[in-house]
């Protein structure tokens, strides 16, 4: 069962000896939307590869309020959860299920052997900390210059390239949390793209017109 999905998604990545010893040592778990599968001060004990759906990397601050870093997608592993496990410290991190998913969880001291004696998975995990810290500067970059109306709109537009699709199923709430602002600002500034002809709103779902 894993190495069918570890062919159908990694073969162009993992050489024969990596995707044999995932699919001995990786287990399968399947998680809801809105599940947490990693949270903040717990003790990392495998590295979750993702292969189906996506998942919400948050951020919380003393108050309690998140704040989206970034999502990951079909394919991808988490850079922060690769950092504290070689660090041996506890998740930083936040990671809620966005959609149904379905990963693999490694055990920490695989993908640190590997790390060592692998040169397909070692650049995969390099090659995944670059992409995540891309993605960080990204987010960064968003919060320091971007105003709200420009924040939610890239919102959009990334969501809708996340998915694949030009409807979003998110309730105004939902964005707002992702985005840490109110559901109030979020609501007034769906409106005024509406108005603008860049979006469509309905019950609980925002059609992108223009991207």
């Amino acid at each position: 069962m894993i190495q069918k999905e570890l062919l159908h998604q990694f073969d162009y990545l993992f050489d024969e000896f990596i995707i044999n010893n995932i699919s001995q040592y990786g287990t399968i778990k399947q998680f809801k939307a809105n599940d947490i599968i990693m949270d903040i001060g717990q003790e990392l004990k495998f590295i979750p590869l993702l292969i189906d759906g996506n998942i919400k990397i948050l951020r919380e601050d003393d108050n309690g309020n998140e704040l989206l870093i970034y999502v990951l997608e079909t394919g991808d592993t988490c850079a922060m959860s690769l950092t504290c496990c070689m660090a041996k410290a506890k998740s930083k991190i936040r990671a809620v299920a966005d959609k149904d998913s379905k990963l693999i969880m490694i055990p920490v001291e695989k993908m640190t052997e590997w790390f060592h004696t692998n040169e397909s998975w070692r650049n995969f995990i390099l090659q995944s900390y670059q992409v995540r810290f891309n993605e960080m500067l990204e987010t960064i970059d968003t919060l320091a210059f971007m105003k709200m109306d420009e924040r939610l709109y890239k919102y959009l537009i990334d969501t809708v390239k996340l998915n694949a699709s030009k409807t979003i199923s998110k309730t105004h709430q939902d964005i707002a949390h992702d985005l840490n602002t109110s559901r109030v600002v979020v609501s007034r500034l769906l409106k005024q793209l509406e108005n603008d002809k860049k979006i469509e709103l309905s019950r609980n779902k925002i059609t992108v017109l223009d991207f």
